[in-house]
């Protein structure tokens, strides 16, 4: 039997899937029905499969291939998909909590949709990934390579794009507010109409990106290279800040960032009132002497 066949095995000994019977027999190309999965199968062969709606939660799946796969509507719950291979898989509509996809490679997948808040894809592979209208906030994506992804739409509010390669990558649209863009390249790629505000975007660089339209409210460009970016506005500018080592286009200026001190405000903890406390019982009264005979 092969490991996935084993696998999948225990999975229905132990209780892992559901009581939805499985539509094909392990070792074919469709397990349409199939609902969950837990447990480990690493470095499985899953090339090609049908896998839509399927759940793994608290799977490990490291180094496993879903080459091809169909995983449209796929829920990832705290699951390793470390190494995993899914090069023009299918995710559209997946969700992903708390999963691991470090070092994953997705090259020419489709996540269109997807939600993956706090997803990590440090060091992944996203080659002309199509991740349209995709809900990514706080997702770690440092150190990824995303040329020519395609974000349009995507929410990436507190992403963190730390060292990645975004050349030709498409934000158009999308929702960087408070992303970490820091040493990143971004050479062609495209921010018309993002939601740039408060982003960090030290050492990037943006030669030939297209800022048209983009939002940089409370931006951070100390150190970042803009040189040859398009169509960036004197106004957009403004509400940014940067240092002596910002580079912009000819004819732009940029105020110094300075010292600014963050004051986080905590909501007050309001505790009831304490309980009055209990009234001590009343006295027995004191006994009459007797009376004299």
């Amino acid at each position: 039997m092969t490991r996935f066949g084993l696998a999948l095995s225990l999975f229905i000994l132990t209780g892992a899937v559901t009581a939805t019977p499985a539509q094909a027999m392990i070792g074919e190309k469709d397990i349409a029905r199939l609902v969950s999965f837990g447990g480990a199968c690493a470095k499985c062969d899953l090339t090609g499969r049908r896998l839509t709606n399927a759940r793994f939660a608290g799977a490990n799946f490291a180094g496993a291939s879903l080459v091809n796969a169909d995983l449209r509507g796929a829920t990832f719950l705290q699951s390793s998909f470390q190494g995993a291979r899914l090069t023009n898989a299918d995710l559209r509509g997946a969700e992903i909590i708390a999963s691991n996809f470090t070092g994953a490679d997705f090259a020419n997948a489709s996540l269109d949709g997807v939600e993956a808040p706090g997803a990590s894809f440090v060091r992944a592979n996203l080659t002309r990934v199509t991740a349209r209208g995709a809900e990514m906030p706080g997702v770690n994506l440092s150190y990824a390579i995303l040329t020519a992804a395609r974000f349009t739409g995507a929410e990436l509010v507190g992403a963190r794009l730390t060292h990645v390669d975004g050349r030709d990558a498409d934000f158009a649209d999308a929702e960087l507010s408070g992303a970490l863009l820091v040493s990143g390249r971004f050479d062609r790629a495209s921010f018309r109409g993002a939601d740039m505000d408060g982003a960090l975007l030290s050492g990037a660089t943006f030669t030939g990106a297209d800022f048209r339209g983009a939002s940089l409210d409370g931006a951070n460009l100390a150190g970042a290279n803009l040189t040859g970016a398009r169509n960036l506005r004197q106004d957009q500018v403004d509400g940014a800040c940067g240092d002596e080592k910002t580079r912009l286009p000819a004819g732009l200026k940029i105020k110094a960032c300075g010292n600014r001190r963050m004051i986080i405000v905590r909501d007050a903890i309001v505790h009831p009132p304490a309980p009055p406390a209990i009234p001590a019982p009343p006295k027995p009264p004191k006994a009459s002497p007797p009376a004299p005979k």
